[in-house]
């Protein structure tokens, strides 16, 4: 994850660096606030990538001496096919049709969205798949 951390740590220095040099020459509000919210997502996901690494053991691809066969085994739960974002998409289009033709079809939208996300959340709990 070091690795990772230090590429989007590069990223982040060089929009920061441009940032002031694109106000100078164009003064454009909008791009050079592209650029300063662009450095504080590389800062964040900056951030995420060393708390990772800090707690997890080194990986085998960060390593000089690591083998390929050292990454073998299981990289983690993958979930498989699953119907709820499905009926969560529905669940926001009716609600966006709700805004466009009366609020009592968003609110219907509404109820059947929060079925779906707590559907969505609670899948793996029962079922075929539970853990």
């Amino acid at each position: 994850m070091k690795t990772e951390a230090w590429i989007f740590a590069s990223c982040g220095i060089f929009f920061l660096l441009i940032a002031p040099i694109y106000w100078f020459l164009t003064q454009e509000v909008t791009g050079t606030t592209a650029l300063v919210m662009t450095f504080f997502l590389c800062a964040l996901v900056v951030f995420y990538l060393g708390v990772v690494a800090k707690q997890i053991p080194a990986r085998p691809e960060d390593r000089q001496d690591g083998e390929i066969a050292e990454g073998a085994g299981e990289l983690g739960f993958f979930p498989p096919f699953s119907w709820w974002p499905l009926y969560a998409a529905g669940a926001f289009a009716v609600c966006m049709l709700g805004i466009v033709f009366g609020w009592w079809l968003f609110i219907i939208g509404a109820g059947f969205g929060a079925v779906a996300v707590c559907g969505w959340v609670f899948e793996y709990y029962r079922g075929l798949h539970a853990h």
